[in-house]
């Protein structure tokens, strides 16, 4: 089992806690990339983008399945806590 996955929804179906980019921001950065490359832009021309905003999903009702505590410091960290 898992406990800690990509997308928001991981959490959100159960996982214990999930952190990375924001999904609709990914795709909408994939979106202009193919636009650029469709456009006849080289992909050797295209930069290496780094994510500008993460997110933490930590989902309590699993920590508590699991038998864990969530430090408060965490907790208010998260961009979302699922009760």
């Amino acid at each position: 089992m898992k406990a800690i996955g990509r997308e928001r929804e991981f959490a959100a179906i159960g996982g214990l806690t999930s952190f990375g980019e924001e999904s609709l921001n990914l795709y909408r950065r994939m979106a202009a990339h193919v636009d650029k490359i469709l456009k006849g832009t080289r992909v050797a021309e295209i930069p290496v983008e780094q994510a500008a905003k993460f997110e933490l999903v930590l989902n309590q009702k699993t920590a508590k399945a699991l038998g864990l505590t969530i430090p408060p410091a965490l907790l208010v960290r998260a961009d979302e806590v699922i009760e």
